[in-house]
């Protein structure tokens, strides 16, 4: 089973009266020789409640939070791999990776719900570690959270594994043996941010906000 682990480094946190701010390093404006991107297309997030079985059924439903990504690799390499870190950012800087605490039964009742429109919905956890060339070779695939901070306003997915472009950086603070700055590897990843606007008492309720897309490098 593939999980998404945490991945965390180089983070530069910038905290005003406002909110708060992640500054990244930016992808290249034009990609290196060999380098590569496949295409994204993505859904609104969406939310679905569920009681899961084996659980205790008095409790009130669970909360998971899923969006889906139609990937397709129109790139110059016949068979892109891909290695996906997927996690959710609030601006409370609580951070979850997919699939935490998250049961087979929340994706099939998403596929379930979706099947006429993806009918050949992918979960994550099982997804080939490989994207074909070509339109006919596009995935669909659901990446799923549990619910996050009710405190939250905004947030930010950051999918990595949609490209194989990377950066080596001076890590801030660790260093080596010979007394150099240890090297952090980032990935180009992208960052899909949404605000909430929702009291947390109406959550059942929210609509996310689409703000903002950018590539980083994470």
């Amino acid at each position: 089973m593939k999980r998404c682990l945490p991945f965390l480094v180089l983070v530069i946190v910038l905290v005003g009266t406002a909110g708060f701010c992640l500054a990244y390093p930016k992808p290249a404006l034009v990609p290196a020789r060999g380098d590569w991107t496949v295409e994204v297309d993505y859904s609104q997030p969406m939310q679905i409640n569920l009681n899961i079985p084996g659980e205790d059924q008095g409790q009130a439903p669970k909360r998971f939070w899923y969006i889906i990504l139609t990937l397709t690799n129109n790139s110059t390499t016949d068979d892109a791999a891909f290695y996906p870190v997927c996690e959710l950012m609030t601006d409370t800087f609580q951070i979850i990776p997919a699939g935490k605490d998250t049961r087979q039964v929340v994706f099939d009742q998403i596929k379930l719900r979706h099947q006429g429109r993806y009918p050949f919905l992918e979960s994550l956890d099982y997804v080939d570690n490989r994207i074909l060339q070509g339109r006919d070779n596009s995935k669909d695939i659901a990446i799923i959270w549990p619910d996050f901070d009710p405190k939250a306003k905004d947030i930010t997915l950051f999918i990595a594994g949609l490209s194989n472009e990377t950066v080596a950086v001076d890590h801030p603070i660790e260093i080596d043996d010979q007394g150099n700055p240890q090297k952090v590897y980032l990935r180009k990843t992208l960052a899909l941010e949404y605000g909430i606007g929702t009291d947390p008492a109406l959550r059942a309720k929210a609509n996310l906000a689409f703000k903002d897309k950018n590539w980083v490098m994470r």
